[in-house]
């Protein structure tokens, strides 16, 4: 307890509050990359300074679907700690706040749907698909070999198109992570690039004509999206060529989403044309490489990804949430999608955890907290200033932000309106939030 800083020696009083949402492996889980026995420490530490300091330690944990059924073993270690290292044993006036009971609609599921291997023009084998996959914390990939391209045939030789799904199915035998068939229709524009995703039989789609092979993937209940359509080796002028071609696939069903997000590229004409043929948006890594290289995750990067909002999480489910358009990309720390599914999804990352009244001030301390892996930079668009910061505002991922509000009048509720600046609905939109404040 000697390391305690000096300044902390100034406070007459002092309260830290655990966000812990679970016990062991739940909290690991859930609060990724946390470590149990880091917490263990930590929360020890703590407990013992309040029998030399004015200091009171609770928790509040964020129950969800997650950790509900772990809500007792949260309260039975919180219990245990206080007995063995607090200033007085656990009672009913122990600080224990279930802050959030969330019962999702949808679950929100992490989903890479264009990728390569060596088995079409990718440099890595299908188990290090599987391994990256893992290590991101994605819930499903989606094998999508080059049906048409195939280089190194000479040197892999395979005859069965569905090698490659077979493969990462297996290595993926003892992991949490679904592997969806699927190959990429590979021709000249138009139709261009398109992947079809939960097929049955890849070789089936082996044919001279391109609708034929469109049809076919749909008679295997296939979900069809348009690759990369503003891909410069086809659009010379990074635009999207939407042809008659296109409209007919489209009207005919057999075109139902669109990538607006490919490898390291986004196009605003892709995501109007999503919105204008009530397209699905979907957002891909087409990882012909390794993953951490393209995307420098170990210096906290991250790959484009598809977040499908599904009721369960299964691959049906996926498909049925592709299917009726339920999806957000997350593309460099940017959230792009329809205003029905991204508002949802920001107000369940971002939520008021703490506000404190200052005595003799109208000035009201707001906590922002922010509970995902997207760092948010908001526009203040409310009726008040802030003390320490100006109209622009970043709020740290899994991190929080403290807002010197002055209110003028001390108002017992309020609210706090911006627009999200790293979000868009429409090309050059960006979605407008309102967090309630209220006196506790």
């Amino acid at each position: 307890w000697l390391a305690c800083p000096n300044w902390a020696w100034d406070f007459k009083h002092i309260e830290f509050c655990a966000s812990l949402d679970g016990v062991g492996p739940i909290i690991e889980y859930v609060r990724y990359p946390s470590k149990w026995d880091t917490i263990c420490n930590v929360t020890k530490e703590l407990m013992q300074l309040s029998k030399h300091m004015n200091i009171k330690v609770g928790i509040r944990p964020t129950i969800t679907v997650y950790n509900i059924l772990d809500v007792p073993n949260i309260t039975y270690w919180w219990a245990g700690m206080m007995d063995q290292h607090y200033k007085e044993p656990f009672n009913n006036k122990a600080w224990i706040n279930h802050t959030q009971v969330s019962a999702p609609e949808y679950l929100t599921l992490k989903c890479d749907l264009h990728m390569h291997t060596v088995f079409s023009d990718g440099s890595v084998w299908p188990d290090i698909r599987v391994e990256e996959a893992v290590r991101d914390g994605l819930d499903a990939i989606a094998t999508t070999e080059h049906l048409e391209y195939q280089p190194w045939r000479n040197d892999i030789p395979h005859p069965d198109r569905n090698r490659s799904h077979q493969l990462a199915s297996y290595f993926s035998r003892d992991e949490n992570l679904m592997v969806i068939n699927g190959s990429e229709i590979t021709r000249s524009m138009p139709p261009g690039h398109a992947n079809a995703i939960f097929i049955e039989d890849a070789n089936r789609l082996i044919l001279d004509d391109p609708l034929d092979v469109f049809q076919e993937a749909r008679r295997q209940g296939a979900f069809i999206f348009w690759n990369h359509p503003h891909w410069i080796s086809q659009s010379p002028d990074a635009l999207v060529p939407l042809s008659n071609i296109h409209k007919e696939l489209i009207r005919d069903g057999l075109l139902e989403g669109i990538e607006v997000v490919n490898d390291t590229t986004y196009s605003d004409e892709a995501l109007q044309i999503a919105l204008d043929h009530n397209l699905t948006i979907l957002g891909t890594s087409d990882i012909h490489g390794i993953v951490d290289w393209q995307y420098k995750i170990p210096d906290s990067g991250h790959r484009p990804v598809t977040l499908v909002f599904s009721r369960e999480r299964t691959a049906r489910s996926i498909k049925q949430g592709l299917k009726n358009r339920r999806t957000v990309v997350w593309f460099n720390n940017l959230l792009i999608g329809r205003e029905e599914y991204i508002l949802p999804l920001i107000n369940e990352c971002l939520d008021i955890t703490a506000v404190r009244y200052r005595k003799g001030s109208s000035v009201v301390s707001v906590t922002i907290s922010n509970h995902s892996d997207a760092e948010f930079v908001m526009r203040n668009l409310s009726q008040f200033n802030f003390y320490a910061d100006a109209d622009l505002v970043t709020i740290p991922p899994h991190g929080e932000k403290i807002l010197e509000v002055k209110t003028l009048r001390s108002p017992s509720k309020f609210e706090l309106r911006f627009s999200v600046l790293n979000a868009i609905t429409a090309p050059g939109i960006h979605p407008e939030i309102t967090l309630p404040v209220t006196r506790r």
